[in-house]
């Protein structure tokens, strides 16, 4: 009779399972799977192992978007600025630097108590001479990074790394108007990739380099151009790591990004930073309006941002090795443009290189 009465609840409601969590689970160990099968890639590239290329199916695809990266990067986001306690700073910054091989010597502030959270830390600024700009060369590279792929543009398709390729038309979206942008009208019938050309003569060329999250986190102009026109895609945050972007087709055009189109002094150029996860925050330094990473967003949307208007009718002029804009953590530029035929990439596939070393030149 002095027995305390045990309640217990249905076992139909201690083992409920919500489909939210469900997704979740089932999405997060699957991507940790992905991530042990890229670590074994990476593994055999460097032994100089040629890996055949095998890409996700749909359900692989749709089970991967299933994790909620949008809100977990925008947690992370938000741990990253939380202010550390000095005493703090030096140990969580030391071991990321020691996790990814950052070279703090090159930093404008070596002090790591300088800087107040992981956020200040992540977009840390360099010594000015410690990336200079090539002078000799018309395309410098925007950012620190490895180059994935390079080379014209054919059959409106574009290489996000070997073998694997996106729609040029789905990554850039539809074509902006050419009153604008002050584009020649290309002839009605004409492909995406050939109205983009402007003038005789000339290919489209495309270059892709990966950021690491060790790598220096802004980027910069790589040429003398002028911004007209700014899109913004709301869209998954899934990794961009090569190994990620040699499995899944189309990967930047699933994931969020800001396309800067204009021109320079060959014809049609663009600049877009891809997100990825945990990078939810793309930020443009001359473009106050925009805010990525947002909890509302319509799937398969897009929007519009023109920098000419009747005060400014030249766009945003920009000048090589310009301070452009900045990811919190690492993740992918590419470069299309227009240039004459004898343009010329000095790269090679797989390459690291450095903001301010050249991409190519006439």
């Amino acid at each position: 009779t002095d027995r305390k009465k045990l309640h217990t609840a249905p076992v139909g409601q201690v083992f409920r399972l919500r489909p939210f969590h469900v997704l979740v689970a089932t999405g997060g160990g699957y991507a940790g799977y992905r991530k042990y099968e890229d670590y074994k890639l990476e593994q055999l590239e460097k032994r100089g192992i040629e890996v055949p290329v095998k890409l996700a199916s749909e359900w692989e695809v749709a089970l991967y978007k299933s994790v909620p990266t949008r809100l977990l990067s925008r947690a992370w986001g938000r741990l990253n600025q939380v202010e550390l306690p000095t005493w703090l700073r030096k140990p969580v910054y030391s071991l990321y630097i020691w996790t990814f091989g950052v070279n703090m010597k090159e930093a404008a502030v070596e002090d790591l108590h300088h800087y107040r959270n992981l956020s200040e830390f992540f977009r840390r600024k360099l010594k000015p001479q410690a990336r200079p700009v090539c002078c000799l060369h018309s395309v410098i590279s925007p950012s620190d990074g490895k180059i994935l792929n390079f080379g014209q543009v054919k059959n409106c398709e574009v290489e996000q790394v070997k073998g694997v390729t996106y729609s040029l038309e789905s990554f850039l979206g539809p074509r902006v108007s050419t009153e604008k942008l002050h584009f020649s009208q290309a002839p009605p019938g004409n492909s995406f990739q050939q109205q983009l050309v402007t003038k005789e003569g000339n290919e489209l060329y495309h270059c892709v380099i990966y950021l690491a999250p060790g790598d220096y986190h802004c980027f910069h102009s790589p040429t003398d151009w002028r911004v007209s026109h700014r899109r913004h895609f709301p869209g998954s945050l899934m990794s961009v790591n090569p190994g990620v972007a040699r499995w899944i087709k189309e990967l930047f055009c699933h994931n969020e990004r800001v396309v800067l189109t204009g021109d320079w002094k060959h014809g049609f150029f663009s600049l877009t930073a891809v997100g990825a996860t945990n990078v939810g925050s793309i930020r443009i330094y001359f473009d106050q309006d925009l805010h990525t990473n947002s909890p509302c967003y319509s799937k398969g949307s897009y929007n519009d941002f023109s920098f000419i208007s009747n005060n400014n009718k030249e766009g945003i002029p920009m000048r090589k090795g310009e301070h452009l804009g900045e990811f919190n953590l690492g993740s992918t530029i590419v470069l299309i443009f227009e240039a004459p035929k004898d343009f010329t990439f000095h790269l090679k596939p797989g390459q690291k290189i450095r903001f301010g070393e050249a991409l190519g030149s006439l």
